[in-house]
């Protein structure tokens, strides 16, 4: 049986991070600290290089990849299937705002978000899937070696829940978040089986 490994991580702090402001499919910037975050993840890839560097297609996550890309002289490979959970009426709001505006359904998503996700958002249950297709195939495709891929934090929770046989249902209790830049070890085997080997590991102590 084949094992390769891949480091999973959420792209740096967006300009929408401090008030927790669901981005979704929106293309938000990377803000000061989130560039430190990924210069902090381009010194990590040179201390623990890689075969290749996947990312969303979504530019944070790009900006996030580009410092460990230039330190190992890797081209991105953008992977459509790891962009982020479409949060349909959500995007660019918090979660308390639209608990105002209809407290019945923010019960609802709080107690089963992917049965009950927000009005117009993408499917969680088909997020999930589109995910974990899109990192077992870049783990088919560099079967063996070693593989950092930058995304999102919503759709990695939603995966690894997939991936681990953990039932989507329980991302957000399970899973509270992934902390931006930092690594999450993921074995993936030939056979379909994963084991989660570290979480949330950051890449340097002093960054945030």
């Amino acid at each position: 049986m084949t094992t390769t490994t891949l480091l999973l991580a959420r792209h740096g702090q967006t300009v929408w991070h401090a008030e927790n402001r669901y981005a979704g499919v929106s293309d938000i910037d990377l803000t000061d600290t989130g560039r430190a975050q990924a210069e902090a993840l381009g010194r990590w890839a040179a201390a623990h290089p890689v075969d290749a560097i996947w990312t969303s297609p979504l530019s944070r996550a790009g900006a996030t990849a580009e410092p460990a890309c230039r330190a190992l002289g890797l081209t991105p490979r953008r992977e459509p299937g790891l962009v982020e959970c479409d949060f349909g009426v959500v995007e660019g709001r918090t979660l308390a705002e639209f608990e105002a505006e209809d407290p019945e359904w923010a019960a609802a998503f709080r107690a089963d978000p992917v049965a009950h996700p927000f009005p117009g958002a993408e499917n969680p249950a088909a997020a999930a899937a589109r995910g974990a297709t899109a990192l077992r195939r870049i783990a088919a495709e560099h079967a063996g070696g070693r593989v950092l891929v930058v995304a999102h934090n919503t759709l990695l929770r939603l995966v690894l829940c997939t991936l681990l046989s953990i039932p989507p249902r329980e991302y957000r209790r399970v899973l509270p978040r992934l902390r931006n830049a930092a690594i999450s070890e993921l074995r993936m085997n030939s056979d379909g089986s994963a084991a989660l080997l570290s979480l949330n590991v950051p890449c340097e102590a002093d960054v945030p």
